[in-house]
């Protein structure tokens, strides 16, 4: 079965070309602009991993991700944090609150499809 991937940025540019990076990849992908958007969306149709941007619109990543780790249905959802805030607390706040995995802006494609991978496969973060 083909993984889905849910990508929440609500900077237009970052969404088209994770979208791409993802569907490059041969996953399903779908894609939310605020954190709103991105519950409801994880909610209806739990994807196989979420790439998670902190500074979004309504609720944050930060935000997002405690709410997905806090109910019990979604535990097998991945989270993948990807975002411009790359200082050591932020890290840790984003690991602590249940993150699998931390990527900063600016990224390598090749390394953050890879990164995504490992998630999928179970092989890392």
């Amino acid at each position: 079965m083909t993984k889905s991937v849910l990508v929440v940025d609500d900077e237009p540019n970052i969404l088209l070309s994770l979208e791409y990076l993802m569907k490059r990849a041969g996953y399903v992908v779908r894609l939310a602009r605020d954190g709103d958007e991105a519950l409801a969306s994880v909610l209806e149709t739990p994807p196989d991993l979420v790439l998670l941007d902190i500074n979004i619109p309504k609720r944050n990543g930060y935000e997002v991700c405690q709410s997905i780790r806090s109910n019990p249905a979604l535990k097998n959802v991945r989270i993948l944090m990807v975002t411009a805030k790359g200082r050591e607390v932020e890290i840790e706040k984003g690991m602590a609150l249940g993150a699998d995995g931390y990527a900063t802006k600016p990224f390598s494609t090749k390394e953050l499809a890879e990164r995504v991978a490992q998630l999928l496969n179970g092989t890392g973060a």
